[in-house]
């Protein structure tokens, strides 16, 4: 009996913690680890108990995983069981430090190690190589977007220790019972947060810096590589740009936009769909910048290349080692302008450490954009057009705050997105990714356009209120009004410091329960 009440504690750890990616409320996010504290709190300190509350805790993670990015398998059958290993593992690192101070040590350092571990490898999770940030706690408030207006403070970590606060306090209420005080202390937790966001939520306003006219195209293409030949692909986004009403100051386009694979840097400029849309600028939209996602190379001399370098053995002009990189472009009248090179890359596809191409080459995980190891470019150059700048993200770039925030840090007053969710179906995967810009916008206060080739393309404003958008397998433009703004969050000004800081008490606290051991052991306290 005592062992099925435990799996279904797990289960139910696992059912709680998953609405929020899956197009419903991340609140329950705040009693999804409350099974998982009770089992750990049911076994004593010893080997055994050890390993059953591991099997317990990996199994809830697991679960986890797979209610929530099981539309990875869409696009390759290995890519949820790596991601899932990859996430549940780093999970299991602070909750498995908690079971084990909270035996041997005080409880409070428990807690704190776990608040502090549980930050720190998400921090880790953002900045490492094999990097999949779906599953950071703070992301799961992404459609409770009134809820978390301070995040211009704290960005999502700041929803991870709300969620990992909320969850402590809420746990111990309840293993005191009828204890008043205890039932208070967690609702001020979980409800104060609430009170200031709606404070600021209904009191943001953007400052009067002026506005911009944007058009987004989603052209609908389901596969960008077997959806028809890249000629008829360019003759319907030149009949879509086309349609785009006269006077706006910017046009998107999605992710790999123009077909025709890998262009040299050098020579894209006269490439012959770069020249088709400057010709449509020229006559069409002469005040106006187009930023349209492709695939683009840079090459290096032989003696000197970076690890990420490809070799073309067709050239043999001294400079066969190539980069390719996955890039938006900014097309006025005159041409391109200015390129940006992704530097968030999908784990797998785009991006495989050297180090882990090694220990788990048969793992490949396919999550969108182009295939095989790309070049890793920096956050940056803003593109700008007529006074205004903005910042040109590249789909999974979205997913980092930090990273997303460098645009702004370099003058962008507005931000455009161009992705490529189709390979995920219409599942909650192109959805939730959708929403997670929401995030962005108000953790720096940026307008944001997005455009997608099939998926959501819309418009978010700097409250993150959703303005418009269009849907899984619709065509069409949208026009909107985008307001500008070139102040500076407290986010934005200093990204993660919350992972850094948690870094740091990770650390003391595993020193202290260390010098707690040892003075045990030696008989110098109780």
């Amino acid at each position: 009996m005592l062992m099925m009440r435990k799996l279904a504690a797990t289960i139910c750890s696992a059912l709680l913690l998953s609405p929020g990616w899956l197009g419903g409320t991340g609140f329950t996010l705040f009693a999804g680890l409350v099974p998982l504290l009770w089992i750990s709190d049911s076994y004593d300190a010893s080997r055994r108990s050890w390993w059953r509350v591991f099997g317990w805790a990996l199994l809830a993670f697991v679960l986890w995983n797979a209610a929530t990015i099981w539309w990875i398998w869409l696009a390759t059958p290995v890519g949820p069981f790596a991601a899932t290993i990859a996430s549940s593992c780093l999970n299991m690192v602070a909750f498995m430090l908690y079971h084990t101070v909270s035996k041997k040590g005080p409880k409070a350092l428990a807690y704190t190690l776990l608040v502090s571990g549980w930050i720190a490898t998400e921090y880790w999770y953002s900045i490492g190589d094999f990097s999949w940030p779906w599953l950071l706690l703070g992301n799961g408030f992404s459609h409770e977007i009134w809820a978390v207006q301070w995040y211009e403070y704290t960005g999502i970590f700041g929803g991870t220790l709300w969620v990992l606060l909320g969850n402590i306090f809420l746990y111990e209420a309840w293993r005191r019972g009828r204890d008043r005080r205890a039932w208070l202390r967690a609702a001020g937790v979980i409800v104060l947060p609430l009170l200031v966001s709606l404070a600021i939520f209904f009191s943001y306003r953007t400052p009067d810096e002026g506005s911009i006219e944007v058009s987004v195209v989603q052209p609908n293409i389901h596969d960008k590589f077997a959806s028809g030949t890249a000629e008829e692909q360019e003759e319907l986004l030149l009949s879509l740009t086309a349609q785009v009403p006269q006077g706006v100051d910017f046009i998107v386009l999605p992710e790999t936009a123009i077909p025709y694979y890998r262009y040299d840097e050098e020579s894209v400029r006269s490439a012959r769909p770069v020249r088709a849309f400057e010709r449509l600028m020229r006559l069409k939209y002469p005040q106006a910048l187009l930023v349209a996602g492709a695939n683009t190379a840079v090459y290096y001399p032989d003696e000197a290349h970076p690890e990420t370098a490809r070799r073309d053995f067709n050239r043999r002009d001294g400079r066969s080692y190539y980069d390719a990189f996955n890039s938006a472009l900014a097309i006025d009248s005159s041409g391109v302008t200015a390129i940006h090179h992704k530097g968030r890359l999908v784990i797998g596809v785009e991006n495989t450490p050297t180090w882990i191409f090694k220990a788990l080459k048969f793992l490949v995980i396919d999550l969108g954009g182009t295939v095989g190891q790309l070049g890793i470019g920096e956050a940056g150059p803003v593109f700008r057009n007529r006074g205004t700048a903005v910042g040109p993200a590249i789909c999974y770039e979205g997913l980092y705050g930090d990273f997303f925030g460098q645009f702004v840090r370099d003058g962008a007053q507005a931000m455009l997105i161009s992705s490529n969710d189709c390979w995920w179906g219409d599942t909650p995967g192109h959805r939730h990714l959708f929403s997670i810009a929401r995030l962005r916008a108000v953790e720096h206060r940026r307008a944001i356009a997005r455009s997608a080739n099939t998926g959501t393309s819309g418009f978010i404003d700097t409250r993150g209120d959703v303005r418009q958008k269009l849907g899984w397998d619709r065509r069409g433009i949208l026009t909107d009004t985008m307001e500008l703004n070139s102040r500076l969050t407290f986010y934005t000004r200093y990204g993660d410091y919350l992972g850094r800081i948690a870094q740091l008490l990770m650390g003391l606290c595993l020193l202290y329960y260390l010098a707690y051991r040892i003075k045990k052991k030696n008989h110098l306290i109780e």
